[in-house]
């Protein structure tokens, strides 16, 4: 079982996940010929996707679906909540799945967990994949934490973290002040500090791969999330990987 990222942040998000024959791109929120590029520095075409799997309606995380999937013929599964409103967009996709309930299910070679999240979407979801011996949760665009969500990520073998702002660089961007408040809020994105509270809580005994992922460029720098994560876990911070904006994140094999 291996991920890898094709980007994460305000301009566009997608994370690949495969395991077996099966690769799952969870949200696209790149433009077709930005896709492509991407998904080939992976060695990958958008042919080798069996699904895709949207966590959310924002523009950065949904941008791009509905386009590839139609393109390429590819499943997707969303929420009800995040169909809502989009159904003209998403029209013309031959598999459109609506994930109920948040109930578990399999792509191919995957199982997939879906679990609720506050953040001020519809009905957002974040997700955990697994092969069967291995598990890989992700968790971006919350603003704050629950016990469902800590009970969820602990044991994973492998995490892919919000670390979206530093608090005190928000503060005093040039940012609205409405933005501020909502990025910060409860329903808005996890900063250093709130990341490595929830990752103190996790049981982080089988984890072997640790990514921060979502920085806002203007709002954080990748030595303050890996420092405020390498915190948490008592680690050096060089062992904290980003996920960043413009080259995302290579192959890494959850062993």
């Amino acid at each position: 079982m291996r991920f890898a990222s094709l980007g994460s942040g305000s301009r566009g998000n997608g994370l690949v996940v495969e395991a077996g024959s099966t690769r799952i791109l969870l949200d696209c929120g790149f433009g077709l010929g930005e896709t492509t590029l991407r998904l080939g520095r992976l060695g990958l075409t958008a042919e080798d996707l069996s699904a895709i799997i949207v966590t959310h309606e924002h523009s950065d995380h949904i941008g791009g679906v509905a386009r590839l999937a139609r393109r390429h013929c590819i499943p997707v599964w969303l929420t009800h909540g995040t169909l809502t409103g989009f159904e003209a967009l998403f029209s013309g996709i031959g598999k459109l799945n609506v994930i109920n309930d948040y109930r578990s299910f399999a792509v191919g070679d995957l199982q997939v967990e879906p679990f609720p999240v506050p953040h001020d979407a519809r009905e957002p979801a974040q997700f955990v994949f697994g092969d069967g011996s291995r598990r890989l949760g992700v968790l971006t665009d919350t603003g704050s934490s629950t016990r469902h969500i800590e009970a969820t990520l602990s044991g994973c073998d492998a995490l892919v973290l919000e670390c979206n702002h530093d608090s005190g660089m928000l503060q005093a961007s040039s940012y609205p002040q409405k933005l501020r408040e909502r990025i910060a809020g409860r329903f808005g994105h996890l900063d250093n500090v709130t990341a490595a509270e929830l990752l103190a809580r996790l049981d982080t005994a089988r984890l072997k791969h640790l990514v921060a992922a979502h920085l806002s460029q203007e709002n954080n720098r990748p030595d303050l999330a890996r420092a405020a994560l390498a915190g948490a876990m008592g680690c050096d911070p060089d062992w904290i990987e980003v996920a960043d904006q413009d080259n995302g994140l290579g192959w890494r094999t959850i062993g």
